[in-house]
């Protein structure tokens, strides 16, 4: 079965169209058909003036009209379209939310961080050796970060924070917010060291590729803290002419290292896998579910 989501992001808005099918075991399993990522950069905006200027209006909204002629193209069995922080914050959002409905007749609905977090661990087609009883989504966004944890597969709680790479570049992340994410990391104190990581994400899943191990999708905190040094002793213009990183990739990748450092530091997390989901892949696994 075929569906679609629209991540509508503070760095980029995607649009991916991905099958739906049961394993042998009856477990449901996402195959990316297409994927189509469109760097708008909503929260350049946003974190610095407080509001979605009228250019990156009218970039979503035509980004937009593309993904529902695809839409019509593919004709998926259903389609979800959700904003996250950019747009949380954006005094201007429902107005946008509004022209996009009538410009391009298409709904999307802003989501909290909570919601966020939740959609993202859904993506249940992760394959790996859950070898302690906790377990740790973490997803790096441009404008916040979103953190669930589990035990023995059962949700415990979660949390967003309102630290993310565009923020980061803008200096737009108070001290308070780092604070608040350590002491809220340190109610797992009795796991720590002993927490299995799951980090979602395009920047976690480049720097995986770049420093870390490609067999198994994992990067350590060494590997991690050699990337971080590395990249920030680079130009940008040599992260994108001489390791191939795109433009809108190459200054939000730096930040990204930072905060999951951060958090593997706090709380002793020794290995992060990166097995390429996000919030768009959540959405298809709940279209799913709500249609199978």
């Amino acid at each position: 079965m075929l569906f679609a989501s629209i991540d509508i992001g503070s760095n980029a808005v995607r649009l991916l169209f991905a099958n739906v099918y049961l394993t042998d075991n009856g477990e449901p399993t996402a195959s990316k058909a297409t994927l189509v990522r469109i760097p708008i950069r909503l929260g350049e905006d946003v974190f610095k003036i407080g509001k979605i200027s009228e250019e990156r209006i009218e970039k979503l909204i035509n980004t937009i009209k593309a993904f529902k002629l695809l839409i019509e193209v593919y004709q998926p069995i259903a389609v979800e379209a959700c904003a996250t922080a950019a747009m949380r914050e954006a005094s201007n959002n429902y107005e946008i939310i509004d022209r996009i409905k009538k410009e391009a007749d298409f709904d999307i609905r802003i989501i909290d961080g909570f919601e966020e977090a939740n959609i993202i661990r859904s993506s249940n087609n992760l394959n790996f050796n859950n070898e302690y009883d906790l377990t740790m989504y973490i997803d790096v966004g441009g404008g916040s970060t979103e953190i669930s944890v589990l035990k023995n597969h059962k949700f415990v709680k979660c949390n967003s924070f309102n630290i993310g790479t565009i923020r980061i570049l803008n200096k737009k992340v108070e001290k308070q917010a780092w604070d608040e994410l350590k002491d809220w990391l340190s109610e797992f104190r009795n796991d720590f060291g002993r927490i299995n990581c799951i980090g979602t994400g395009g920047n976690i899943n480049r720097l995986t590729k770049l420093f870390g191990n490609q067999v198994d999708n994992n990067i350590n905190f060494l590997q991690l803290q050699f990337a971080y040094k590395q990249l920030k002793s680079i130009p940008l213009k040599e992260r994108i002419e001489k390791m191939g990183l795109r433009p809108d990739r190459a200054d939000v990748i730096v930040p990204a290292a930072k905060v999951f450092l951060t958090i593997m530091k706090s709380a002793g997390i020794e290995t992060i896998l990166a097995p390429k989901v996000g919030l768009a892949d959540g959405l298809i696994y709940r279209l799913y579910n709500q249609h199978k």
